[in-house]
């Protein structure tokens, strides 16, 4: 197959990779696939397998004007990498990206696939503070997110009730949920807990990932102070991306005066996820947005669950209904408190077989799908 890929973000740039990169990295090394690079982050390019098409006149940093300015370009891009490459079907993942994604297939007679990785009217009204202003991107972005899932071939999503949601607005889809790397993550020694600053003594409170505001991260702050005498450690790995959430824990911390009880590592190499992960006693997922949490499914479930690890995690359903023994589920700050008690005193251990969730097999779903489309 010849497939061009348009996916919601930076593909060569950005720091942390999606599910596009696990399913399409793989795809490449039998099939011919072109992606549309969007360059809006100044971040080292990686490797692909990919041939990656220049999508970009305007190279704005701005995520809005970045992607407004550049649309009709999009258009004509798309059009001729189709033409050019004999492109076969298109995988199409971004919201006005993903228009002209559409009216490409359209005009050249091929097929699309919207791959909706989440819900784009809430997660692009996330990044805004102002109610109104939430409310104008959230009702921009649904109408045209209905127009690019009615005009699509087929649609592919991440979780079963984002499957639900979608049924409630009137489109079918096929569900191929996230995966994890079993060869990548699975349980090992703590090695760094030493350069980190952690002693054999300490249990460690972490999380994985965006230090963004849907994650409520506040409350593992609250930690240290509610186990005074005890020698926890709260671990975050990543940063911010878009806002300055990152700042304000930073700060935070000096104000509560638990600077020796909080290490922020920053962005660090995917390839060494695995290793900051083995050095938690818990991770968490503390996701907020209700309406988030209605259909989420997140990547760090499948990675923390390959390394064995427990994880304490607000309600959300797709998760709980994995029915794995290591999931946690608290409802208010007291539960949350409450597990981790339990888990520093049970100090329990996991070994989940998740090879069916292993990228490979999310990579031939995908496949599957794509062949269906072209017969």
């Amino acid at each position: 197959m010849r497939i061009l890929l348009i996916s919601s973000q930076d593909y060569i740039h950005h720091p942390v990779p999606s599910r596009h990169h696990y399913i399409f990295e793989r795809l490449a090394k039998s099939h011919e696939i072109h992606v549309a690079h969007f360059h809006i982050s100044d971040k080292p390019a990686r490797e692909t397998n990919l041939y990656v098409e220049d999508a970009t006149l305007f190279p704005l940093k701005n995520l809005i004007l970045h992607y407004t300015l550049n649309s009709p370009y999009h258009l004509y891009k798309f059009n001729k990498i189709i033409q050019d490459n004999n492109i076969d079907v298109i995988v199409a993942a971004h919201v006005l990206a993903g228009t002209a994604a559409v009216h490409a297939g359209k005009h050249n007679n091929i097929p699309v696939l919207f791959d909706l990785k989440d819900w784009f009217p809430d997660s692009a009204a996330a990044y805004f503070k102002d109610e109104w202003l939430k409310r104008v991107v959230h009702d921009s972005v649904l109408a045209i997110t209905k127009y690019n899932l009615s005009n699509s071939t087929k649609i592919t999503t991440v979780s079963p009730n984002l499957v639900k949601k979608l049924q409630t607005l009137g489109y079918e889809s096929q569900l191929i949920t996230n995966g994890v790397d079993t060869s990548l993550f699975k349980p090992t020694s703590p090695s760094l807990r030493q350069k980190l600053g952690i002693s054999d003594t300490d249990f460690v409170i972490g999380f994985a990932g965006s230090i963004e505001r849907w994650y409520d991260l506040d409350t593992l702050l609250l930690m240290p102070g509610l186990f005074y005498g005890k020698n926890i450690k709260i671990l975050f790995v990543g940063g911010s991306l878009f806002t300055d959430y990152k700042k304000e824990l930073m700060d935070k911390v000096i104000r509560m005066n638990i600077k020796d009880k909080v290490i922020f590592t920053g962005l660090i190499p995917y390839n060494s996820l695995p290793d900051y992960i083995n050095c938690m006693d818990v991770c968490t997922i503390p996701l907020s947005p209700t309406e988030w949490k209605n259909i989420a499914l997140p990547n760090k479930f499948f990675e923390y669950t390959a390394c064995g690890k427990p994880i304490i995690t607000s309600n959300i359903p797709n998760v709980v209904e994995f029915k794995c023994p290591n999931v946690y589920v608290y409802n208010n700050n007291d539960e949350f408190a409450q597990h981790v008690k339990n888990i520093m005193d049970e100090k329990p251990t996991y070994d989940i077989d998740f090879q069916k969730q292993d990228w490979n097999y999310k990579a031939t779903e995908m496949e599957n799908v794509l062949k269906s489309l072209i017969v």
